[in-house]
């Protein structure tokens, strides 16, 4: 069969990072590359069908919000199992080195890790002996032992923790808490298992706290924050400061988002709505809920959270609706970041409907900072599930 004109080369071989040395090994077979290329011309005449249809529901709940179907800039390669939860980190001296960052949400024994990926979808590191490595996030700037570290954190559900990696100037990944760091402590079962994960620089001083979310908990309290920091001998300690957060009790809390610029956290509580919260636990308003929204009539769970920022505190918050490919694929749900004039926690009423195709998205993430050729506009991030990997958007054309 011939090539699809603009159909993306099929990368045959993917690096990792083992034993402090960098392998190569081939990614498919010539049967299942053979196999992809035909599921790929498929798709691409069920893709159109399904969108439309999926669409059109939309379009009925919400008469008079606009929708917009776009196609990825690229996927990734795929990771071994279960991708779940992209991270982007800009390369502030070269944008257009920047890398996604991304979990692969099994045991340890079966290939847990953090897969990171250049942005012409290669993977360039593979960080292994994760157990089940579930949410990821990015942080800049963080201060231990007289430096200061560009950071990606992740939870590790099954022990109970977060593993934090410094991120060198070159994207390289490497453990900064080797042992991990501890969290909901006296907590058991489901209760016990960390899921979804943002991070907050609080402005006024540049510290950094870990908002994290669980398998399941209490109607209040679900979640709990961490201050990141050094232990005055060049350790790195998280140290349990408040929790705070409602749960209708429908399904579980996973996706956090934060907003450290603006000060708020957001996070999914999935089948009900979007919440929001004051970001800094020191605020006297911390615990108290601001509003909430992603109210519509939704097909699946409400899953991932991303912002897209402005320098001006504009900007757009953009929801996820966990959809299947076979059902037209996730639709993801764009509201204003600033709120409404004279409330700025009424984010109630969607701007756009958007439609990427991408099957059962669980993460996303999104940044508006130009990266390179193949960014100029920014990018978001998607989860995709059925091809194990996640799909590469230009961000401009996902807002409106």
């Amino acid at each position: 069969m011939r090539r699809l004109r603009g159909a993306p080369t099929i990368p045959r071989e993917y690096s990792y990072f083992t034993g402090g040395r960098e392998q190569s090994r081939p990614l498919f077979s010539a049967r299942i590359v053979k196999y992809t290329r035909y599921m790929n011309y498929f798709l691409r005449l069920a893709f159109p069908v399904a969108v439309t249809l999926l669409l059109n529901a939309a379009r009925a709940q919400t008469p008079d919000v606009p929708t917009r179907a776009v196609q990825p800039v690229l996927p990734t390669q795929s990771v071994s199992e279960d991708p779940d939860d992209p991270a982007i980190w800009v390369n502030r001296r070269d944008p257009a080195q920047s890398l996604v960052i991304g979990t692969n949400k099994i045991d340890a024994g079966k290939g847990g890790a953090l897969y990171v990926f250049g942005l012409d979808g290669r993977t360039r590191q593979i960080v292994k002996n994760l157990d089940r490595p579930n949410n990821v996030d990015v942080e800049y700037g963080l201060k231990l032992g007289g430096r200061r570290y560009d950071i990606a954190v992740c939870t590790e559900r099954l022990k109970h923790r977060l593993r934090v990696f410094a991120i060198s100037r070159r994207g390289r990944l490497s453990d900064l808490a080797p042992e991990g760091l501890p969290v909901f402590k006296g907590e058991t079962g489901d209760r016990s298992e960390p899921m979804g994960i943002a991070l907050y620089k609080r402005p006024t001083d540049g510290e950094i706290f870990a908002m994290v979310g669980r398998k399941s908990g209490p109607a209040k309290g679900y979640l709990h924050v961490y201050h990141l920091h050094g232990n005055g001998n060049g350790l790195l300690k998280a140290d349990f400061v408040k929790s705070f957060g409602a749960y209708s009790g429908k399904k579980e809390i996973e996706s956090v988002c934060v907003d450290d610029a603006l000060g708020y956290v957001y996070y999914s509580d999935e089948q009900v709505c979007v919440r929001k919260y004051p970001a800094n636990p020191d605020s006297p308003y911390f615990g108290q809920e601001l509003g909430t929204f992603g109210r519509e009539n939704r097909v699946g769970d409400h899953e991932g959270i991303a912002i897209y920022t402005r320098p001006n505190g504009t900007g757009y918050i953009i929801s996820t609706d966990q959809i299947p490919a076979a059902d037209g694929g996730t639709l993801y749900y764009v509201y204003k970041r600033e709120g409404e004039p004279g409330d700025r926690h009424n984010h109630t009423r969607p701007l756009l409907i958007l439609s990427g195709g991408a099957d059962e998205t669980d993460g996303i993430e999104i940044i508006s900072t130009p990266l390179g050729k193949r960014f100029p506009n920014g990018l978001l991030a998607t989860m995709n599930s059925g091809p194990k990997n996640f799909l590469l958007f230009d961000a401009k054309k996902a807002v409106p």
